[in-house]
């Protein structure tokens, strides 16, 4: 009921470029190269991150800092915007009634 009926073109509009022809390549295998070590490969090549108390700790009250500091300047700047519209709206109702006042001396 609500399938989008597309409608079919059985012939190519415009300019039909032909298809490239691929013509398959042969692959040649290169020399050998000496296997390493097996035990040298399973070792990990950096060292594990390991998560002492105290690092956990500064981790949470580093991540509390950093929403906290974000809160602060999202706040701020949603205040920023309220005190710019409030401002403009008094304006706006300043020169409305000095246009009045204006329109009334005549």
């Amino acid at each position: 009921m609500l399938r989008p009926k597309i409608p079919t073109n059985p012939m190519p509009t415009g300019i039909v470029a032909p298809r490239p022809v691929v013509e398959p390549t042969t692959v040649v295998p290169g020399p050998q190269l000496p296997t390493s070590n097996p035990v040298a490969a399973s070792t990990p090549t950096r060292p594990t991150v390991q998560l002492t108390p105290g690092s956990a700790l500064a981790l949470v009250g580093g991540g509390t800092a950093v929403v906290l500091v974000v809160g602060a300047v999202l706040v701020s700047l949603l205040l920023a915007v309220a005190i710019t519209g409030a401002s403009v709206a008094v304006c706006a109702l300043v020169i409305r009634s000095l246009v009045r006042a204006e329109a009334n001396q005549r």
